[in-house]
């Protein structure tokens, strides 16, 4: 690295200290060797360049001049050469220079200036030597961890053999895929992932608390950007050689999540089959407990089917839901197969010792910490004695989570606790349930817009109780006679009576539709 310190560290140059300047400033990276006679060479130098002169210009032009402008372009330094016109380096030279702090060295009468240029061009190139040796030393190491299965783990660990710097693997998920030196919580991971979404992904991403501000250095698998590479410090604080490593390293990590994006792409493919074989009935029951076996599901052992979808919004499932199902049973060393679909989740597993419900509502809310702004519904079947019996439970589900997918009172339900009037509503569309709901309870609404007469009301709280005269009166605070005038207009305006048993399956099947074409 060039350097003012390394500069006088060579003999040959015959430097000497002036002024050190301030702290740190000897052992700062310099960019180049600037020469220059110019009185203001401010609008030529480059950030970080060491400028040599011979003093010219001070017949002419102050000391404190040329030092202020070689300062405003943040120089790395003066070297004044002597000469046998001047062969002491003015003292106003050194003392604007200690005002502005630019350290200050002089060159013997001896030594001319293209001797400094040769000794910074030998550091450069050493220094560039050395650069490609890590290169292809990191190169080699990090190739062999990605070959020897290491992962991203390995990668960060042949990155930390050479620099102390914490790092984190995230992907566009927010799932942490390795890290060393540092933890990152749920916030940090979503604001991670939040900023891999954006076009173009920012250089820097602030993940607040005590981390701050991390550089990202992209990690693509199949031309797009997958996942990052997070050091968790501002890129301002890397150096060129540690940018250099993290850079490459980013690199290595492309080829991992490619890997690991095309063993996920067969797995799907592998869980979507066999759903279609277990669907399929006797034709293709045979090829099922073999492909259980694949996933690592005992076929013999009592199964467990869930189906996990979104409520919210036109879309039931979103990218990155089958991942964050699958690593749930994964983390509890459950096997699964988990197969991915536009309407749902299917997760089919051996039944563990855990309470079905309870383990489906953590699944409820390992999903919904994923998704904060998605309801997540998951409906169950019920246990299947063997591999051989998955079909009705697979349908059960599957249908259960597309019924709770329009009522927004439930979020996890078996097919049998909807109750058979749920599930063929819910498999009807919601324009369906509209109009249906519209064309029995439109009249109603329409009077009670103008009356304020309380007709829906009432009819719901009317079969809420089973027909119960005096328990609806009670239940809306008004007369047994008054109940009996809203039900005879009810009958009225819709055509159907609420005490006929005929009528009042009617009724509430339209205020029922209505409920799911709204949810």
């Amino acid at each position: 690295m060039l350097t003012l310190a390394g500069l006088l560290e060579d003999s040959s140059l015959e430097l000497d200290l002036l002024v050190p300047g301030t702290d740190g400033a000897l052992t700062r990276e310099a960019l180049w060797v600037h020469n220059t006679e110019l009185p203001d060479p401010s609008p030529y130098l480059r950030e970080g360049e060491i400028v040599l002169t011979n003093g010219l210009w001070l017949p002419q032009t102050p000391p404190s001049t040329f030092v202020e402008a070689a300062h405003r372009a943040r120089a790395a330094g003066i070297v004044f050469g002597l000469r046998a016109e001047t062969p002491q380096t003015p003292s106003d030279l050194i003392q604007a220079c200690e005002h502005y702090g630019l350290p200050l060295l002089q060159i013997s009468i001896d030594v001319p200036f293209t001797a400094v240029t040769q000794a910074a061009s030998a550091t450069q190139a050493d220094q560039r030597r050395e650069a490609l040796v890590d290169l292809v030393r990191r190169g080699d190491a990090l190739a062999q961890a990605i070959s020897h299965g290491a992962g991203a783990s390995g990668v960060l660990a042949v990155l930390r053999r050479e620099h102390d710097l914490p790092l984190a693997v995230v992907d566009r998920m927010a799932r942490l895929l390795a890290s060393a030196g540092t933890t990152l919580s749920p916030e940090q991971l979503r604001l991670a992932a939040a900023g891999l979404a954006r076009h173009p992904p920012p250089l820097e991403i602030d993940l607040g608390g005590e981390q701050g501000k991390a550089t990202v250095f992209l990690v693509g698998a199949v031309g797009d950007t997958d996942a990052a590479l997070l050091c968790l410090k501002p890129v301002s604080a890397l150096s060129r050689a540690e940018q250099d490593a993290l850079d490459q390293a980013a690199r290595f990590l492309s080829l991992e999540v490619a890997k690991q994006q095309a063993v996920q792409a067969i797995e799907l493919r592998f869980a979507s089959e066999l759903l279609d074989m277990i669907l399929s009935g006797a034709q293709r029951a045979a090829e099922v407990p073999d492909r259980l076996r694949a996933f690592g599901v005992d076929p013999y052992g009592e199964l467990l089917v869930l189906a996990t979808a979104f409520a919210v919004g036109p879309h039931a499932t979103l990218p990155g839901l089958s991942e964050t199902v699958g690593a749930f049973f994964l983390d509890r060393s459950l096997a699964v197969v988990v197969a991915g679909g536009s309407h749902d989740v299917v997760a089919v597993l051996q039944r563990p010792q855990q309470e079905t419900r309870e383990l489906a509502d953590e699944l409820r809310q390992a999903v919904a910490k994923r998704f904060p702004d998605q309801r997540v519904v998951i409906g169950l079947g019920e246990p299947a004695p063997t591999a051989h019996l998955l079909r009705e439970p697979l349908v059960q589900a599957r249908k259960a989570c597309q019924v709770l997918r329009r009522r927004p009172s439930q979020s996890i339900a078996t097919f049998a606790e909807l109750g058979t009037h749920r599930v063929l509503l819910g498999l009807q569309d919601p324009e369906t349930l509209r109009s249906f709901a519209a064309g029995v309870l439109q009249p109603l609404r329409e009077y009670d817009r103008r009356r304020d007469a309380r007709l829906e009301s009432t009819l719901r709280a009317f079969l809420q109780h089973d027909g119960q005269y005096a328990a609806t009166a009670a239940a809306l605070y008004i007369h047994v006679n008054t109940l009996r005038n809203r039900l005879a207009k009810i009958t009225e305006l819709t055509g159907r009576d609420a005490v006929r048993t005929e009528d009042r399956v009617d009724l509430y099947l339209a205020l029922e539709a209505d409920e799911l074409s709204q949810g």
